[in-house]
């Protein structure tokens, strides 16, 4: 069964007392109870969001991870540290840190066999640019980021992986694929899993690309969307409620 997914991604944004009010307002809300929610805060608030989240059913993750598990990396986070706080979803991949700090397919594989290994639930990030779309190179520029995660951590593995599609030219420009865009690239990444031994139907493919209240329920009507990796909307309450109820509306797959 797969059960529909939201995740906020707060990125670069945060304060003590406004995370608290978005906290506050979004752990009681009757919009998360069928669905499974989850915020990514910033690391500095990461403890702050869980104790506040604590015994509710809203879990907690994280923007990112090292690929290393200790060692003389300064500036870097473990996975190991990250389950120990109480880390249940990574975000890997996203395409602001490959366009931004340069990951690499390889760099992405191994942090998500980082990942696996400390017990997180991946949440690998997908995506071709506007150009790669626009020269019909979109299915093989998502194939080849699939692949290289299939290569380092095998099908077993990858089973246990969220894939987050997110079309690199709608983050943060308004603009969102349209229902058919985005079903089609998800049914071709299901395709895509199942012919390399993965168990498709019952990996989770979210949509991620601006998101929000007014274009969640269309894009969640879709068969193979199962629920949505979310930015700017996630940061207020009103927003992410609304996308988790148009979750909750939509069909569950079986």
């Amino acid at each position: 069964m797969r059960k529909k997914l939201v995740i906020g991604n707060w990125k670069l944004h945060g304060g003590l007392a406004r995370n608290e009010a978005l906290l506050l307002g979004i752990r009681g809300s009757d919009a998360v109870a069928r669905i499974d929610a989850a915020v990514c805060p910033p690391f500095p608030y990461f403890q702050q969001a869980v104790e506040l989240l604590r015994g509710t059913s809203v879990t907690v993750g994280a923007q990112d991870l090292s690929a290393y598990r200790e060692g003389a990396y300064t500036g870097e986070v473990a996975g190991e540290m990250l389950a120990d706080l109480g880390c249940r979803w990574v975000i890997i991949g996203h395409s602001e840190r490959r366009q931004l700090f340069g990951e690499t397919d390889a760099v992405v594989a191994a942090k998500v066999g980082a990942a696996l290994r400390a017990g997180l639930v991946p949440v690998l990030c997908v995506g071709e640019s506007r150009e790669q779309r626009e020269s019909g190179a979109a299915e093989a520029v998502v194939a080849a980021q699939l692949e290289a995660v299939f290569s380092a951590v095998g099908a077993k593995a990858l089973s246990g992986v969220v894939v987050a599609y997110e079309p690199i030219w709608a983050i943060g420009t308004g603009l969102t694929a349209t229902p058919d865009q985005a079903q089609s690239m998800h049914l071709f990444i299901r395709n895509l899993l199942q012919r390399i031994g993965v168990d498709a139907m019952g990996v989770r493919i979210l949509y991620g690309g601006s998101v929000n209240a007014g274009n969640a329920a269309r894009l969640f009507d879709e068969k193979d969307i199962d629920g949505a990796l979310v930015g700017g909307a996630s940061l207020q309450v009103d927003g992410f409620l609304a996308i988790c109820r148009a979750a909750s509306a939509a069909v569950t797959i079986e």
